[in-house]
């Protein structure tokens, strides 16, 4: 019983501290208790994929440009600061979640971010940049939702989210068989090749604000990479991703 309740405690904490939870409003409660719905009265910022081609680097501060079809299949390099983590990805399984982590990786977005989420046992979680003003523009790039086709087992990496088309940046990589995460919205784009080196990111600082004492994403949002180093030295880093 205990053990169940650790696990829902884990399943509820990646839908409140997921990439909207924290930004609906301009300035975030330094406690939320719950995850905001998506505001009705704001249009999606998706826009429509493009047929090929590579994002423009002026994407990185225009969501709208990043709108480029992503290959069928790709591979990404996460050059963290453990050693390098490769994604495979397979376009057919979430095309709308393969073509945003495409853009993103494309333009630069993940260069020299942070790992702020490790939960041994459940998952690691990332994709809130350093840059105050790049989570200003990204955190209502919303996409909508892909229809889960592949299981959140180990390995597999899927968008965070907070509710219905409400993916922007953020990612995780499950550590173990997490499929109850699969009734609940969380589409898997890729698998890790080899998780040797994700088993041994940092996870000292655990679950993050208000439930633990890890890093607050409020804070995140408001003071980037500089609050992160100050407070928390340990936490490791993507230094860049690209497209292999």
């Amino acid at each position: 019983m205990k053990r169940g309740r650790v696990a829902l405690k884990m399943t509820l904490s990646l839908l409140l501290l997921s990439p909207m939870a924290c930004a609906q409003k301009k300035e975030a409660p330094s406690t939320p208790t719950t995850a905001p719905a998506v505001s009705a009265s704001k249009p999606e910022t998706t826009a429509p994929a493009a047929s090929g081609g590579t994002p423009d680097a002026s994407a990185l501060t225009n969501p709208s440009l990043a709108t480029a079809t992503a290959p069928e299949t790709y591979a990404v390099k996460l050059e963290t600061t453990k050693g390098d983590i490769i994604i495979d990805v397979t376009r057919a399984s979430a095309p709308l979640g393969a073509d945003r982590f495409y853009n993103l990786v494309k333009i630069g977005y993940y260069n020299d971010v942070a790992v702020f989420r490790v939960v041994s046992g459940f998952m690691a979680q990332l994709g809130i940049s350093g840059d105050p003003k790049l989570n200003a523009i990204w955190r209502e790039a919303r996409i909508t939702d892909d229809p889960v086709t592949l299981s959140n087992v180990r390995g597999a990496v899927s968008f965070a989210t907070s509710g219905k088309d409400s993916r922007t940046t953020q990612f995780f990589i499950n550590f173990v068989n997490n499929s109850r995460l699969d009734g609940m919205g969380f589409s898997p784009i890729g698998k890790v090749r080899d998780m040797a080196i994700v088993d041994n990111l940092h996870s000292g600082y655990g679950e993050g604000a208000p439930g633990g004492a890890g890093p607050s994403q409020p804070l995140m949002q408001r003071e980037g990479n500089v609050y992160l180093r100050r407070d928390f030295p340990l936490l490791d880093y993507i230094k860049k991703a690209s497209i292999l």
